[in-house]
């Protein structure tokens, strides 16, 4: 959150007229990643009107390379048509900021935020989701990083195309691999593919901190964590050793899905885990022949279980054969098609998770307005 600074340099009774015009636009207009208005989500870093020139910069705490275009015209068009701005110049920049952890961890270095994403049960895409995540959020210009913690069935290193392996470097610790443009870490990149991991709970558990804290990761602003599927003892175990900014849960809309779905949504509480809402996957089979687009695994079931939660639905996705065929390539969505209209969902759901984190530290607060004049 950054705090505003509207500045009032005219005199002018138009001026002063059109600047309380502007700040009624700009309170008017819900973000809708934010959920908010940009001045009470303290997005607004500078607002001037003089002689009718407007000059308004943003800051916002999400990355918004791609979506800050679309922000920038839309406002644009709002605010040239209040009668007394004849000119208009806006800039939107952004900052990632570190948010809390469970209180009884401290973050990383050099890790900004940890994102968890999670399933209650296998089989309902979230490998596929975490890939496309964290392609989006570097899409949008973050500093974005995948830990593989599915220790039982590592899948990110072919779902991200990575054919390399960690270095080992001379303090022992493992370069993570890049492809795709992010880096990641994986037990899958130190065994074989078919190996079988036949580990218990705190070996995994275990080998999981490993890889976390041993290995060197380079500045980042999100890292993606790709839990295993569950609710046990070592998701459990997982989650209240990893210091997680935020969660998302992924589900279908199928009951038996969101049945395992809220026991996730109890398990992030229970350790006390911001959640930053739902993605329902497989909302509806799109027929590769025809287009045909039907709710085979039922509808409404992610919005119905984040009601009676308390949370967001981030997004819905469909089962398309292109999301399958991608990522068993190892060119996800986002990186296979980044102008499309899946991509486009992936997208969505990356802007709208991180904007929810920014605002996380304190949804309630307003910011603090100071106004000058010269």
């Amino acid at each position: 959150m950054t705090n505003s600074s509207i500045r009032q340099q005219s005199d002018s009774p138009n001026d002063v007229a059109g600047l309380e015009a502007v700040q009624q636009a700009l309170a008017e207009y819900i973000e809708p990643h934010l959920g908010a208005d940009l001045l009470s989500a303290g997005a607004v870093d500078y607002l001037d009107l003089q002689d009718g020139r407007l000059q308004l910069k943003l800051k916002l705490g999400f990355p918004c390379q791609r979506y800050a275009p679309v922000l920038k015209q839309t406002l644009t068009e709002r605010l040239q048509a209040l009668p007394d701005v004849s000119e208009v110049d806006i800039d939107v920049s952004w900052q990632i900021e570190s948010h809390a952890v469970q209180s009884n961890l401290q973050p990383l270095a050099n890790i900004r935020n940890i994102i968890a994403v999670a399933s209650g049960k296998g089989g309902v895409g979230k490998s596929t989701v975490s890939a496309n995540l964290a392609l989006a959020l570097a899409a949008e210009g973050a500093k974005v990083g995948v830990l593989d913690a599915d220790i039982y069935g590592p899948s990110q290193p072919r779902m991200l195309g990575a054919t390399s392996k960690p270095e080992q470097l001379a303090n022992k610790k493992l370069r993570p691999v890049t492809s795709n443009g992010i880096v990641s870490m994986s037990i899958g990149y130190l065994v074989n593919e078919d190996a079988p991991m036949i580990w218990r709970g705190p070996m995994v558990t275990q080998a999981l901190q490993q890889l976390l804290g041993e290995t060197e990761w380079p500045e980042l602003d999100y890292l993606i964590v790709d839990l295993p599927p569950g609710t046990g003892d070592i998701q459990l175990s997982l989650a209240q050793r990893i210091p997680v900014s935020g969660a998302i849960i992924v589900t279908t809309p199928q009951d038996i899905a969101l049945l395992d779905a809220r026991k996730g949504l109890g398990m992030f509480r229970k350790v006390e885990v911001n959640i930053l809402g739902i993605v329902e996957n497989m909302s509806t089979h799109i027929c590769s022949s025809c287009g045909h687009e039907e709710a085979i695994f039922g509808s409404g079931g992610g919005a119905a279980l984040a009601e009676e939660q308390g949370v967001q639905v981030l997004g819905q996705l469909p089962l398309d054969i292109r999301i399958r065929e991608q990522a068993d390539s190892g060119c996800p969505t986002v990186a296979a098609d980044p102008e499309g209209e899946l991509a486009a969902r992936y997208l969505e759901i990356a802007r709208t998770a991180a904007a929810r984190l920014s605002m996380a530290d304190d949804e309630a607060a307003f910011p603090t307005i100071s106004i000058e004049e010269d």
